[in-house]
């Protein structure tokens, strides 16, 4: 794999598993973290922004910058009672000569998600529209806010042309350090042995503050949280 494909997956990788954390209830919040970021051997610098958009819309936006390439992915959404309501989306890399760029569009009036740019016709969709769907950015958005509160952790994302459920599970607490201080996390972890995704929630921290993709047993992507601020 080079690493182009290296960088993408780990952008990927991160869109899924990174959110910005709400306490229990909490209307959404500006939010600015900055993350270390390893992919096989790749480090990466990540940071995570919520910010406000036009009509009262946000904007959650994830790059990733390495010396020889840049990445971005963003969603634009709406917060209403306890959902997270996608309105569009953009997935963007680029490395030397070679760009990459593909756009969600989504269709709630006609129930319907459709991907466009640079994306294999079998990916274009359309994919039916849910109550309560989020793409990955949104879903680790309600995961991060529903850990502290203690709430059920299923979702349904629509993603990449698809649409697949996601069911996270409480392991365990372990104590994290960031930037030379110790926290309480919480633990969680969806996926099977074969490929399991993790993240560690503090409360009061607007952020899961480590995460881990791990495959067969042993991690492929970590990032871990350097520093956040409103």
């Amino acid at each position: 794999m080079n690493t182009t494909a290296r960088l993408s997956t780990l952008a990927m990788a991160t869109a899924l598993l990174l959110g910005h954390a709400l306490p229990a209830d909490a209307a959404v919040q500006r939010f600015d973290g900055r993350y270390n970021a390893s992919y096989k051997g790749i480090s990466a610098t990540a940071r995570m922004t919520v910010t406000p958009a036009s009509n009262g819309n946000w904007m959650y936006l994830m790059t990733l910058d390495h010396m020889v390439a840049s990445l971005s992915q963003a969603t634009v959404f709406q917060e209403r009672g306890n959902h997270f309501l996608p309105l569009g989306g953009s997935d963007k890399t680029s490395y030397a000569s070679i760009k990459r760029s593909i756009t969600t569009r989504y269709d709630w009036a006609n129930g319907q998600v459709r991907w466009t740019g640079d994306v294999k016709p079998s990916r274009t969709g359309p994919v039916r529209l849910q109550s309560g769907d989020m793409d990955a950015l949104l879903i680790n958005l309600a995961l991060a806010r529903d850990v502290p509160a203690g709430r059920p952790l299923s979702y349904r994302m629509v993603e990449n042309g698809r649409a697949r459920q996601m069911n996270y599970s409480v392991v365990g607490r372990e104590r994290i350090t960031i930037d030379g201080k110790a926290y309480d996390a919480t633990k969680v972890s969806q996926g099977t042995a074969a490929k399991q995704t993790l993240a560690w929630v503090v409360a009061g921290i607007p952020a899961p503050v480590k995460l881990v993709q791990r495959e067969n047993g042993s991690d492929t992507i970590t990032l871990q949280m350097t520093s956040w601020s409103h």
